[in-house]
């Protein structure tokens, strides 16, 4: 055979032990039952729901706190429940603005605070945690929600994830939470980013007792306290710049059992209608994601090509060069990726053809990366909010 014929066989190798070997990563079944109201006789419910406080980091939110906040306040909750808003240091009234939301919507209480700047080895959303949990476990709740400021939740809501943690004994209950697909970009790149991150850490694998692979979604995590104080969370992790895949393995060191599933009542309002948009979402913690080691760059760059590049290169090159096996090779691997792919654009709503994209998408991904270890070697690391991380460290074991 000739050596694109021997590329192209391995990258359906490949693509043979994604389909079946990685945690069937590409199903989208992990979710949470809908928890509703009408439905309880038919639920398992706790005997008595516990009391939970929810942990809201915001720096600079004013654009969607009225689209998320409303629906916090309008949780539909048994139990005695509470939200600590942490105003970090916001310079567009954020703080003033969650008051003012707070006053027209009635529902939960809702008490903000402000802690100072971050002292020296805490990123900052983590920092903000540090200080909205400790005022939160004042009140002595069993369990916390942390969740971002972005974040709109279903009334429901609450009640679905403290249901799953108490029937399940659950540690830690996380939602991916859906994001936003309105502009070309959003829908080219957002299901490809909830992809790959289901391809790293397949939910199948996260939510196996005594597994190895841990991994949460931190726009949505359900955490019981008595769990954060035996991990020593977020103190532990407080230099994560991935700080929610370090929270879910701090949790499962310390003996947790935690669950992450994708939403259907948890929703993103934040808008990426630009490119450079995604480009800053991405490109800003995945050099960390890989512990900020060249080998490990250079191989998933290497990967990436094989895996996603190669498919439909080595199709066009076999027909055009007269190579049967390369293009029956490219072609079947090709397919295999984009079969897939389909379950993840059903779950988002778009188009079946747009799996065929993901091989460009993939080239985007591969360029953030290396992006983000260019930024990394310039100094300027891990960017957001105004706040930049020179040398941003991970979680001991990333």
């Amino acid at each position: 055979m000739s050596a694109l014929a021997w590329i192209a066989m391995g990258s359906l190798t490949a693509w043979g032990w994604l389909l079946l070997g990685q945690g069937l990563f590409w199903r989208t079944d992990q979710r949470l039952p809908h928890c509703g109201v009408s439905e309880q006789p038919h639920r398992d419910v706790p005997a008595q729901w516990p009391d939970v406080a929810v942990v809201v980091p915001a720096r600079d939110e004013a654009e969607v706190l009225p689209l998320s906040l409303p629906s916090l306040l309008a949780q539909d909750y048994p139990g005695r429940a509470e939200i600590v808003l942490v105003d970090d240091n916001s310079t567009d009234g954020t703080g003033d603005l969650a008051r003012s939301l707070a006053g027209r919507h009635w529902g939960l209480p809702l008490r903000v605070v402000t802690p100072g700047e971050p002292e020296h080895g805490w990123t900052g959303k983590l920092w903000a945690l540090r200080h909205g949990m400790a005022v939160a476990r004042t009140g002595e709740p069993e369990y916390l929600l942390l969740t971002d400021a972005d974040i709109a939740h279903e009334p429901d809501s609450l009640r679905s994830l403290v249901s799953a943690a108490r029937t399940g004994d659950l540690d830690l209950v996380s939602q991916m939470a859906r994001l936003r697909v309105a502009s070309g970009w959003e829908r080219l790149v957002v299901p490809a980013f909830v992809y790959f991150f289901s391809q790293l850490y397949p939910f199948r694998w996260v939510n196996r007792p005594g597994g190895r692979t841990a991994a949460a979604a931190g726009g949505c995590v359900l955490l019981r306290t008595e769990t954060a104080a035996r991990a020593d969370v977020p103190h532990s992790i407080r230099h994560a710049v991935i700080d929610d895949v370090s929270l879910a393995r701090a949790v499962r060191r310390a003996g947790g059992r935690i669950w992450l599933g994708l939403a259907d009542r948890v929703d993103s309002v934040r808008p990426y209608p630009r490119l450079a948009d995604l480009w800053r979402m991405v490109s800003r913690s995945a050099y960390a994601q890989l512990r900020h080691s060249p080998p490990l760059l250079a191989g998933t760059v290497a990967g990436l090509a094989l895996v996603y590049l190669a498919p439909p290169a080595a199709l066009c090159a076999g027909l055009w060069a007269h190579d049967p096996a390369a293009a029956w090779a490219g072609g079947l691997a090709w397919a295999v990726m984009t079969g897939t792919y389909l379950p993840m654009l059903r779950y988002y709503r778009q188009p079946p053809l747009l799996a065929l994209t993901l091989p460009f998408t993939a080239v985007l991904y591969l360029l953030m990366t290396v992006d983000s270890a260019v930024q990394h070697y310039r100094g300027r690391g891990a960017a957001w909010k105004g706040r930049t991380y020179a040398r941003p460290e991970t979680a001991p074991d990333q």
